[in-house]
């Protein structure tokens, strides 16, 4: 429109002058008139066309805020659920424990030290959640996966009193550190379910592969899941991991029944 109709104003204004108005308007008059006419012709038709242009950008810029604060949304309720949420599942956990300890008289010292730990880690991540959300986002720092999966492992053992076991040769090269921050809490959200809904007496977690090529394999013999786990109501911690595996361009994938659950992650065509 904007090439081509003051193109055409100039060819129909030369006819019609030519034609019609060479008695009235001189050939010095009629060439001054022929830019004046293009200005007032080009600017009536673009005034209207930025104005568009204008709100379509307003638009777009208030869906891209409403994107972005969607997705922060989204962050901070997996960055919920992977600390503050777990931890406090963990102190309801210590707490009957604690009070079914005080039944059989038997209230000790140590029971009380580890609810009072737990409420302080509860109380130092919403504190440095809290820190985080005024920090501009930048590259994770990078953490050995293989030491953090054997620190997991070891919290719960102590905690639920399971049998862990840990094969790793998946090198921390292999992964850049979003994937292994991303890789970690699937793992530790794995781990959650086995002490929420499984009464599982031994826990494996296996991890090999290559850069292209890997596996993280977590299994345990509990009671495992009757039904499709992703569609059992209020299961929001395999919904997030699932977001997440799907996030990274990964293959997720449950296994469970009377013998025990398996999930595994890949990454290509997996090795496991």
């Amino acid at each position: 429109m904007i090439l081509l109709l003051p193109t055409l104003m100039v060819g129909i204004w030369e006819v019609v002058r030519h034609q019609f108005l060479m008695p009235y308007i001189s050939m010095d008059l009629g060439n001054y008139l022929t830019p004046v006419l293009v200005f007032l012709f080009t600017l009536v038709l673009l005034v209207p066309l930025f104005s568009l242009m204008e709100r379509n950008q307003r638009e777009l810029e208030q869906e891209r805020a409403l994107k972005e604060a969607m997705k922060a949304r989204e962050g901070l309720a997996k960055e919920l659920h992977d600390g503050m949420a777990q931890s406090l599942f963990l102190l309801s956990v210590k707490i009957d424990r604690l009070e079914a300890s005080r039944r059989n008289g038997e209230v000790s010292e140590e029971n009380v030290d580890q609810i009072k730990k737990t409420v302080h880690e509860v109380n130092r991540y919403v504190r440095q959640a809290i820190a985080n959300l005024k920090v501009p986002v930048s590259e994770q720092h990078s953490f050995s996966l293989e030491q953090s999966v054997k620190d997991q492992l070891a919290q719960m053992a102590n905690e639920i009193m399971i049998e862990v076991s840990l094969e790793w040769s998946l090198q921390d090269e292999a992964l850049s550190p979003s994937e292994k921050a991303e890789l970690l809490s699937c793992i530790r959200e794995a781990t959650i379910n086995v002490r929420k809904h499984t009464r599982a007496a031994k826990v494996s977690i296996t991890g090999a592969g290559t850069e292209k090529n890997w596996s993280v394999a977590i299994v345990d013999n509990g009671e495992g899941f009757q039904h499709d786990p992703f569609e059992v109501n209020g299961s929001y911690g395999l919904q997030i991991m699932k977001e997440r595996v799907e996030g990274m361009g990964w293959k997720l994938q449950v296994i469970s029944g009377n013998t025990g659950t398996n999930v595994e992650i890949t990454k290509g065509g997996g090795i496991l």
